[in-house]
């Protein structure tokens, strides 16, 4: 597979924003929540770029099952394991698409209480969303193509080792 956006690039683009991120929330702890399953790539290698008070915790939630298409209903598969009443939420997505999931794990976080929350996301398909969502920031903007690697899944689950975006 030809690579959409190559490894090197990703990279620097997490280093971008981790340097941000360390400015942005200074000497406070942030709880860092990755959407599993397609973040954890993405996640793991931005909780390395930061160098702020860091904890990691996951939520899992799917929308597309089996399919390369959104069903429309999200079904909440991990909660969080730990309170995030009064802290500081960084929530990583891998993709927004529809925005569907995405609107559903923000609210869900919000009924948390946390002091801050901001969502980071590693690719935007702005063309399908039919859901409003939040964004802090977008690593990259794609157009409307279904795309493995990076932690990003094919069908069968294959392709998430892909250093790189590519186009399936």
């Amino acid at each position: 597979m030809k690579p959409l956006i190559p490894a090197e690039v990703i990279q620097a683009r997490i280093a971008e924003l981790g340097a941000e991120l360390d400015t942005l929330y200074g000497d406070d702890e942030v709880v860092v929540v990755p959407v599993l399953k397609g973040s954890f790539v993405f996640a793991a290698d931005l909780v390395r770029a930061m160098r702020c008070n860091v904890t990691v915790d996951f939520i899992g939630a799917s929308s597309y099952g089996e399919s390369t298409k959104s069903s429309g209903e999200v079904r909440l598969t991990l909660d969080s394991s730990v309170s995030l009443m009064g802290k500081q939420v960084l929530l990583v997505e891998d993709i927004v698409d529809t925005g569907l999931t995405l609107a559903y794990i923000q609210k869900f976080i919000k009924s948390r209480s946390p002091a801050g929350l901001r969502t980071v996301a590693l690719l935007d398909k702005p063309a399908r969303r039919v859901a409003p969502v939040e964004l802090f920031r977008v690593l990259f903007r794609i157009p409307d193509r279904f795309v493995v690697g990076y932690g990003l899944d094919g069908p069968g689950g294959l392709y998430r080792n892909l250093p790189f975006v590519a186009v399936l």
